[in-house]
């Protein structure tokens, strides 16, 4: 059975999804991120490369935009070294503005000060949530802004770490598919080694994106443009977004009714 579950209507019309066209996407995102970061009196803008496409894109639109007045920065953390060699390799075409700072340490201390069993996943988050920390001190220091590097598909599941990866200012490709962010790759000629590479944010050896959400980055795509996806996929996306709804909007504030 075939779902259609993410449409918007126009004059009774299911209009779906949006352009592929490259050269528009770019502009549009660089167009904002100059007036974004204008309107906060910041300088520019900083992202967490992960040596992942996502955050590749993110960094080569900061550099187009801002120039020297942006800063790379990679964040291991018991991370694989092949991770290391695609970050670098973005930074070398590019000549980005880089540093690096290695948590592996400040895990590990942090990890034994907690000093109780966590669960994989509490484990693994601590390390988005400590690369978070640096680049808002970095940020600070420097006047710039955080962009994230979430994409629609994953900011639409809650396939983020809250406070984490989510923590930022800005969120440059967040209104863009999986394929988007490809397509947008391809125009900026990012190396064709990331652009394949599997998803993976690296919470633990072996991880990859598709394999912990249980449904392909095409199936959730699918879901959010043609909508014409299979049942069972479908109610899956819709689960996930009903249970992750809350790192969507800021926290709930009780509200205290006047005395009468």
């Amino acid at each position: 059975m075939l779902r259609y579950p993410y449409f918007e209507k126009k004059a009774g019309v299911m209009a779906l999804s949006r352009c592929s066209d490259a050269a528009r996407i770019c502009t549009t995102i660089e167009v904002w991120l100059l007036r974004r970061v204008k309107g906060a009196k910041a300088a520019g803008g900083i992202v967490g490369l992960s040596g992942g496409i996502d955050s590749a894109v993110v960094a080569v639109l900061l550099k187009r935009v801002f120039g020297a007045n942006m800063l790379a920065v990679y964040l291991p953390c018991d991370s694989l070294d092949s991770d290391r060699e695609d970050a670098l390799m973005v930074v070398e075409s590019f000549a980005l503005p880089f540093m690096e700072v290695d948590l592996s340490t400040a895990f590990k201390s942090l990890e034994r000060d907690i000093n109780v069993p966590l669960s994989q996943l509490a484990r693994a988050n601590i390390k988005p949530r400590l690369r978070m920390t640096v680049l808002y001190a970095l940020a600070q220091s420097n006047n710039y802004l955080v962009c994230g590097t979430d994409n629609k598909a994953e900011r639409q599941i809650g396939y983020f770490t809250k406070y984490g990866d989510g923590g930022c200012d800005l969120l440059p490709i967040g209104d863009l598919l999986k394929s988007e962010v490809r397509l947008l790759a391809g125009y900026l000629e990012i190396p064709e080694p990331l652009i394949k590479k599997p998803p993976s944010a690296g919470l633990w050896p072996g991880q990859t994106d598709e394999a912990e959400i249980g449904l392909a980055y095409d199936q959730i795509d699918a879901y959010f443009s043609s909508g014409i996806i299979d049942e069972e996929a479908a109610e899956r996306i819709e689960r996930l977004q009903r249970a992750s709804e809350h790192k969507r909007v800021p926290p709930p504030v009780c509200i205290i009714s006047p005395e009468y």
